[in-house]
This record gives structure tokens, sequence and C-alpha cells, in this order.
């Protein structure tokens, strides 16, 4: 089964009516995941046109391997922050007809329990999108201080009981490491004292 197949682009057809794709035109995909938008605009693309896509993730990259074949595809593993030098790099910097950003985490990663992503699944407490680049979640659980900790949290998840939970945090890794998602999920479900309804403890702490 492709990947294509696997996953369903998001808002494929509002997408691509905003991008008003021309036959002949250039266009980057700077977040290509799974490549359901990517696969899309190509089919609209005549030979003259090109698609350049961005991803981070290996997974990505790997999901891509099934269209190095055509010529008017590239693929560079790279965050969307790296588009210019990207798009320098093809002679497309000031030539591009459309952008395309699907931004956040795909469904794919928070369906893999390894990826760390989810409270649903349990797996290693990981949360990178490149899982060989940068400090994983749970190392940086182990040395960030209880104030930065609830910072994040309140920022990022929007928790009202953010300092609850990094407290929570601070005590339970002098006893253990928290390296699991499973173990993150408990200890935020023990601080917070009031749940939303139909809402697990854990949502906003790990969105």
């Amino acid at each position: 089964m492709g990947s294509d197949e696997q996953h369903k682009a998001v808002l494929l057809e509002e997408v691509l009516v905003a991008l008003n794709i021309k036959t002949n035109g250039n266009y980057i995909d700077a977040t290509f995941g799974r490549g359901g938008h990517a696969r899309a605009i190509l089919s609209r693309l005549d030979s003259h046109g090109q698609l350049l896509a961005l991803d981070r993730d290996p997974q990505a990259i790997s999901a891509a391997a099934e269209l190095s074949s055509d010529p008017r595809f590239h693929i560079e593993q790279s965050p969307f922050s790296g588009i210019a030098s990207v798009a320098s790099k093809y002679g497309l910097l000031g030539k591009v007809d459309g952008i395309l950003f699907d931004l956040g985490v795909s469904s794919p990663q928070l369906d893999t329990a390894e990826r760390g992503f989810s409270f649903q699944h349990d797996g290693p407490l990981d949360m990178r999108m490149d899982c060989k680049s940068g400090q994983s979640a749970a190392q940086w659980l182990a040395s960030a201080d209880e104030k930065e900790i609830a910072n994040v949290i309140k920022t990022y998840g929007e928790e009202r009981f953010a300092k609850r939970i990094a407290r929570r945090i601070v005590q339970t890794r002098e006893e253990q490491e928290i390296d699991t998602t499973a173990k993150l999920a408990a200890i935020v479900s023990q601080a917070i004292p009031k749940y939303e309804p139909g809402k697990h403890p854990a949502t906003r702490t790990f969105q």
C-alpha cells in the first residue's frame, strides 16, 4: 500500500484551489509529510512544472522515494525554516508560484508509538520531528528546571495547571526516569485536580 493510501491529505481540494496551480509553475511543499498534497500538485503539472519538497522527518524522506524517478520532483531533508536556501539550491529563489505549509504533527507520527508524540500509544518519550537531531523530550525533562517546564506547558499547551504539573515532574524525576509517554501521562493525571469532561488530563501537556 502506497503512503498516499495510508494517509489522507488534509483539506486537499481547498489547498489545490488556493494554490491556483499553473501547469508549468514552480511550487514548494514545505512540509511533505506522507506526500498526499505533493502527489496532487504533481498530477496538475506538465513536464515544465516543478515541485520542491522539504521535511525534517527521515520517515517522510523515505516516503518520497517512490517519487524519486519523477524529474519534476525534488525533496530535501530540512526544516521549513531552511526554505530559502533550499529554493536557492534548485534555482527557484524568486521563481516560485506557490508554497504550501501544512503545520503540526501528522497522524502517522501520532499513530507511531516509537515517535513519542501521543499518550494514547505508550512508547519512548521522544517527540522529535527528526529522531537523530537534538534532545528528546525525555532528555529535556531530565534537565530543565521547574520554571522552564511550567512555562513550556503553559505557553504551548495552554494548561492552567502547568505549575502543578511541572512540580510533579521535578519531584518524580528524582525517584525515577521519565522516559515513556505513559509515565508522563500518569504524572500529569496525578497533578491535575480537575479533568475536563471527555478529555484525557494529559491532552494539553502533549499538544
